[in-house]
């Protein structure tokens, strides 16, 4: 396990693998860090040098969003869209689907999520 970026990752895994573990990356994101680096992507964790995981994390922090700050702009997103009075603001502000989803039977998640603290904010 190697500690970059405040994410534990499994160092057996591969390069691309492991930064999707990384909140606010993606496969598409981890291919772009691995190209711009000039590593393989069928490389593991482990196998890459110290030099190697500093420009690795200078590239993420220069270049991405992620982890508190991508969950930050959802919650200010959020509250903006509740504060504009928009329709999906007040589905936000219910608790309900935003996006369009039925509510006759299912909806089940956002339900739950109704007594989180970023809808109740």
């Amino acid at each position: 396990m190697l500690y970059v970026l405040n994410t534990n990752l499994n160092s057996k895994k591969k390069l691309f693998v492991a930064l999707t573990e990384i909140y606010g990356l993606g496969k598409h994101n981890s291919y772009q860090i691995c190209d711009s680096l000039g590593i393989s992507v069928d490389r593991r964790l482990k196998q890459l040098s110290g030099s190697q995981l500093e420009h690795l994390t200078q590239l993420i922090n220069q270049n991405y969003n992620i982890g508190s700050e991508v969950k930050r702009d959802t919650i200010k997103t959020i509250k903006r869209l509740i504060k504009i009075a928009s329709y999906r603001g007040f589905r936000h502000s219910q608790g309900l689907p935003a996006r369009g989803q039925r509510t006759h039977g299912n909806s089940r998640t956002i339900r739950r999520l109704k007594n989180s603290t970023i809808l109740n904010k």
